[in-house]
């Protein structure tokens, strides 16, 4: 039997541009299992995906054969509907990194977490971007047995739980380097999710005082969280304080933080990258400070390891973080809804292009 789905990829050259495809899914080959792919998140993290996807790798999680067009991987929930694989039965929900796309086939192996990809395109991948989390087993699963109050959740889970955990690990790893002597951390992108995840963490530890930058239609929302000492619009990056300092870069515009190397010299103690929420801006021309470092969170996982952090003392705080984090969440963060292959294509538009406010979550579903 064959079953047509849909699939939303993008233009690798040119993240702004998508198609809708539709294709033929086969039957099972041995020891795959079908997802039907329920809803997964857009956010500017998810374009970041996809802006970066040559150089982390992301293009590969799902590839095709089109050199122009890719899928990009989303963070959301999937239940299998079938499987040729002798220890899996369908039923089992999972929650993990999802094409945008109807359904998947994907060769497993059971693991305690649940099910992990065992492609061989995505052996080069670390075992957290290729673990599907089951439901029954995760910890971090809403226990709520209200059908909407769980939905409301799930979706709260595809939209924040990957960007705070990189939050939270940033901040590990800043305060594991007594944050470089720093006395101020410069957040920009202040109103993104992935920032909001990382003062989060930061105003949680008062180790330094937070700056937080942000475009001037987004300013009263960020000083509405409470988070940051200060706020300051991007043309005023030139503004902020000169004492030591550490910048979080979550925007990655070229302009910006050139500016804010310029203002703050050798008081500009470490230059982290996390994110690019501005991907239509030039990369940044440096002339003060230290060189950017790109935060990648794996890696940051297995420095914190390597310089003696315990294991799983910090899995245990991340999970109690970001239970909080989820449940205060809805304070300062709406859910909207895209349902169908246009609605999920106008959702990335919007995405890319800016468009959505910080207090906004895109969730979206091929299924009408």
């Amino acid at each position: 039997m064959t079953l047509t789905v849909d699939a939303l990829e993008v233009d690798r050259h040119a993240t702004g541009t998508t198609r809708l495809v539709a294709e033929d899914l086969g039957a099972l080959a041995p020891g795959r299992v079908r997802f039907r792919v329920d809803r997964f998140a857009v956010t500017a993290n998810t374009v970041t995906y996809a802006e970066l996807g040559d150089m982390l790798g992301y293009w590969g999680f799902y590839p095709t054969d089109d050199a122009t067009w890719g899928r990009v991987p989303a963070m959301g929930w999937a239940d299998v509907v079938a499987s040729a694989h002798p220890e899996v039965e369908p039923g089992s929900r999972h929650y993990g990194w999802f094409p945008m796309a109807g359904h998947v086939d994907v060769e497993v192996r059971p693991t305690p977490a649940g099910l992990r990809d065992e492609g061989a395109h995505r052996a080069e991948h670390a075992a957290v971007y290729r673990t599907f989390e089951d439901s029954r087993t995760d910890p971090l699963y809403p226990d709520e047995a209200d059908p909407e109050a769980r939905a409301d959740l799930e979706d709260r889970h595809a939209l924040l739980r990957g960007l705070f955990l990189t939050g939270f690990l940033a901040d590990a790893s800043l305060a594991s380097r007594d944050w470089f002597g720093a006395e101020v951390a410069v957040v920009l992108s202040a109103s993104s999710k992935t920032a909001i995840g990382f003062a989060t963490c930061a105003r949680a530890r008062g180790a330094v005082r937070l700056v937080g930058v942000t475009s001037p239609g987004h300013v009263e929302a960020v000083e509405a969280l409470g988070l940051y000492d200060e706020v300051v619009t991007y043309d005023a990056v030139g503004s902020v304080p000169v004492v030591p300092a550490v910048a979080v870069d979550v925007a990655g515009d070229g302009r910006v933080v050139g500016a804010l190397h310029e203002r703050l010299g050798d008081r500009l103690a470490h230059s982290m990258v996390v994110g690019r929420t501005h991907n239509d801006a030039p990369p940044a021309a440096v002339t003060s400070g230290p060189e950017p470092e790109l935060f990648f969170a794996p890696t940051a996982m297995e420095a914190l390891r390597a310089d003696g952090a315990d294991l799983p003392t910090l899995l245990a705080a991340s999970r109690r973080a970001l239970t909080d984090f989820i449940t205060g969440s809805r304070a300062w963060m709406a859910v909207e809804r895209a349902h169908g292959p246009d609605a999920v294509a106008a959702a990335w538009a919007d995405v890319h292009a800016g468009r959505v406010p910080p207090d906004v979550g895109r969730i979206c579903s091929l299924h009408g």
